[in-house]
C-alpha cells in the first residue's frame, strides 16, 4: 500500500511537473514572439555620435524596433564615476563596459552603480526595460512612452535586465563618448560580437547652438572632453567643437582608408542633414545595414515624429517629440550669430568640406534659407577621398516615401 502510494505521488509530480512546463513556456512565447537568439545569432549595433546631433531620435528609431533591446550612453556611467580623469584615460573603461553589456552581462554595472544610484542612465527610454518581463506597461508590439515608463516602472534589477537582452535579435547601445574607432578593434574581432557602428555626425554650427541651449548639462562632459585643462570660459565651446569635428575625422579616415579587414562592411556614415530631408528613406537603409525590417508602425511613427510642428527646447534635451526635423537642423542660420558661425566654420573647415557642410560667408547667407548648405551625399567620396592630415596625438596617447514606405512594409 505504501509503494502504490508513493508510485502514486510520483506519477503526480511528474504530471504537475510537466503542466509547469507547458504553462511556463505558453508564457515565454505570449512574451516574445520571436525565437530567442543564441549569442552567435545575435546582431550588435553601435550608434556612434556627439552631442546634439540627433543621437536621441536616433538612438529611438531602433529602440522602437520590436526586435531591439537598446540602451542610451552606457558610457554616462563610466565618465560620471571617473570624472577626474580625461577621455582619451576613460576610453578603454567604455569599451570594456560596452563589451560586457554587448555580451547581455550587467554585472559590470555593479562597479558604477553606487549606493545612492542603483538605477541605469535614461533606463525609462529603453521600451525592451518597460516591457514584460522586466515591466508589464508596454506589449512587445506596441511602441513605448518614456514618460509611462518612468511613472509605471520601478528600477531595474540587473539579473532581470540581462534576462531580457537575452530575448532580442539586436543589441542597440547608442553612445557619444568615443572618439576614435581603435579603441573599438578587440570588440570588432570578437567572434561573438557581430558588432556593426553606425557614425552619425551633424554640421557642427547646429550642434554649436543647441549645446548653447542646453549647456548647463554638459559642463562636466565638456571638462572630461578637454582633458581637464584650464581653458578661458569663452573658448571652451568652440574647443568642444573643434574637438569633435576633429574625431568624426578621425573615426571616419580610420573606417574607410585601408581599413582592417574585421571593420569592412561594418562601418556606415550618416548626416543628420540627410536624415531630416528624407527620414523613411534614410532609415530604412540604416535597419537594412543592420539586418532589421520596416514596419508600417514604426514607419508611421517615424514620419509623425520628424514632421511634427514642435521646435524642440532646452527643456527636451534628451526627449524624442514630434517635431519638424528639418526646421530643427536649420535653426542654427536664424539663431545663432554671425560671429559664432565665423568660428565655428574656421575651427571646423576640413570637417565641413569632407563631409558636405558649405560655408557662409555673410549674414545675408546665412539667414537665407533658400540658398542649400548640403552638399548632395552623391558628389562626396567618402570611400577615398583626399588624404587628412589631422593631429594624430590621440591616438599617439593612448511625404512620397511615407506612401512608398507603408506600401512596402504592407508587402
Amino acid at each position: 500500500m505504501i509503494h502504490r502510494y508513493r508510485g502514486n505521488t510520483m506519477k503526480f509530480l511528474v504530471i504537475l511537473q510537466g503542466a509547469a512546463l507547458l504553462l511556463l513556456c505558453g508564457w515565454y512565447m505570449q512574451l516574445s514572439p520571436y525565437d530567442q537568439p543564441t549569442s552567435n545569432d545575435k546582431v550588435h549595433v553601435l550608434l556612434l555620435s556627439s552631442w546634439r546631433s540627433g543621437s536621441s531620435l536616433m538612438g529611438q528609431v531602433f529602440n522602437q524596433h520590436p526586435s531591439v533591446f537598446y540602451l542610451m550612453e552606457p558610457g554616462w556611467h563610466v565618465w560620471t564615476q571617473l570624472r577626474q580623469n580625461g577621455a582619451r584615460a576613460l576610453r578603454m573603461a567604455v569599451r570594456d563596459l560596452l563589451r560586457s553589456l554587448f555580451h547581455c552581462d550587467f554585472s559590470v554595472m555593479e562597479s558604477y552603480l553606487t549606493e545612492n544610484q542603483k538605477e541605469m542612465f535614461m533606463w525609462s527610454h529603453s521600451r525592451a526595460l518597460c516591457s514584460a518581463p522586466a515591466c508589464p506597461l508596454t506589449p512587445r508590439d506596441q511602441l513605448s512612452n518614456q514618460a509611462q515608463c518612468q511613472k509605471n516602472c520601478t528600477p531595474k534589477n540587473l539579473q532581470i535586465v540581462e534576462e531580457v537582452c537575452g530575448f532580442y535579435s539586436h543589441v542597440v547601445y547608442k553612445e557619444v563618448r568615443i572618439f576614435e574607432l581603435e579603441s573599438l578593434y578587440p570588440l570588432l574581432q570578437d567572434p561573438n560580437l557581430d558588432l556593426r557602428i553606425i557614425h552619425l555626425v551633424r554640421d557642427p554650427r547646429g550642434v554649436m547652438r543647441s549645446k548653447e541651449e542646453s549647456a548647463g548639462f554638459f559642463v562636466r562632459d565638456n571638462a572630461i572632453v578637454l582633458e581637464q585643462k584650464h581653458i578661458n570660459k569663452t573658448e571652451i565651446q568652440y574647443q568642444i567643437i573643434q574637438e569633435i569635428c576633429r574625431s568624426h575625422l578621425r573615426i571616419n579616415e580610420r573606417a574607410v582608408l585601408n581599413p582592417p579587414p574585421f571593420l569592412k562592411g561594418r562601418y556606415k556614415l550618416v548626416r543628420y542633414e540627410d536624415v531630416t530631408r528624407n527620414p523613411l528613406e534614410e532609415i530604412n537603409a540604416l535597419y537594412q545595414f543592420v539586418g532589421l525590417e520596416m514596419t508600417t508602425q514604426l514607419a508611421t511613427w517615424i514620419y509623425k515624429v520628424t514632421h511634427g510642428k514642435g521646435k524642440g527646447s532646452a527643456n527636451e534635451a534628451f526627449k524624442v517629440t514630434s517635431r519638424s526635423a528639418i526646421d530643427v537642423s536649420q535653426a542654427w542660420r536664424t539663431m545663432l550669430p554671425h560671429n559664432k558661425v565665423k568660428r565655428v566654420q574656421e575651427v571646423c573647415e576640413e570637417a565641413m568640406s569632407y563631409l558636405g557642410y558649405r560655408m557662409v560667408n555673410s549674414e545675408i547667407e546665412q539667414k537665407s534659407l533658400d540658398i542649400d548648405l548640403l552638399v548632395p551625399r552623391e558628389q562626396l567620396n567618402w570611400s577615398h577621398d583626399k588624404t587628412h592630415h589631422l593631429d594624430d596625438s590621440y591616438n599617439r596617447n593612448d511625404k512620397d516615401f511615407m506612401t512608398d514606405g507603408l506600401h512596402k512594409t504592407q508587402d
